[in-house]
């Protein structure tokens, strides 16, 4: 596998199925001391609105919830 004047590579179809690469997935890379190469997928990070639903997610019976209208809720998770 050669590098070409751009520093791009093609990681072979094996490797990405195997390592659960898609397109438009986000890599990043790790130089260890002796030389060697880590690529590693990146886990996509929750939008702040997605991070807010998971965070009530299951927990509409907490304290913070009760008495809370429609209009309070969609406050909350929008923040």
């Amino acid at each position: 596998m050669k590098i070409t004047s751009k520093g791009q590579v093609t990681i072979p179809q094996a490797v990405r199925e195997q390592a659960g690469l898609h397109p438009n997935s986000e890599v990043e890379f790790e130089v260890r001391p002796n030389g060697e190469v880590v690529l590693r997928r990146m886990r996509p990070k929750a939008s702040p609105v997605r991070a807010a639903f998971q965070a009530a997610r299951g927990s509409a019976t907490a304290a913070q919830f009760k008495g809370m209208g429609t209009d309070e809720f969609m406050r909350f998770l929008r923040g």
